[in-house]
């Protein structure tokens, strides 16, 4: 099961790149444009998954993020900032899960949720539904970019797999 989240945590980072690269096509004025979306903005969709993989990776490390305070908050109003901002955090998911012992994918994390509302979740659970959210919303944002002139890159996680086999 580790070595599953492992390669999720890589495949993560490899999609993350690709539909950065995309998105760099862009004038920052079309970044933060409005569109169809839950955050209804390439910017604001690619800040929210900042926020919330802070907020999951403060969590799962036992390191408050004082500076992750709301879903739909703006880590990063510049495409320079969030591109390095997912840089680095890519390469921490990838370190945290590497790092994780085995065992505790079985135990249950307690945490808070932002509104304050106690929980437990599992531990592999809550790795499943980091890198789920991370597809849902990349999802998004690809359709977003399907909107513009820069066409979307492939996401498929058997691109991923077949490159990564290949590397």
């Amino acid at each position: 099961m580790k070595s599953y989240f492992e390669s999720l945590a890589r495949y993560n980072r490899w999609a993350n790149r690709r539909l950065y690269g995309a998105v760099a096509g862009l004038s920052a004025d079309e970044i933060a444009a409005p569109r169809t979306g839950f955050f209804p903005s390439l910017l604001k969709t690619l800040n929210h998954l900042i926020v919330a993989d802070r907020i999951w990776l403060s969590r799962l490390t036992a390191t408050p993020d004082p500076d992750a305070k709301a879903l739909d908050q703006i880590i990063a109003a510049d495409f320079a900032g969030l591109t390095a901002q997912r840089a680095t955090l890519d390469e921490r998911i990838i370190a945290v899960v590497r790092d994780l012992a085995p065992g505790r994918l079985g135990e249950v994390l307690v945490y808070k949720t932002m509104a304050g509302s106690p929980f437990e979740t599992p531990i592999d659970m809550v790795l499943a539904h980091m890198f789920n959210h991370q597809t849902h919303h990349r999802g998004q944002a690809h359709g977003m970019l399907s909107g513009t002139a820069v066409p979307p890159p492939s996401l498929d996680m058997i691109v991923f797999l077949r490159e990564e086999a290949t590397a």
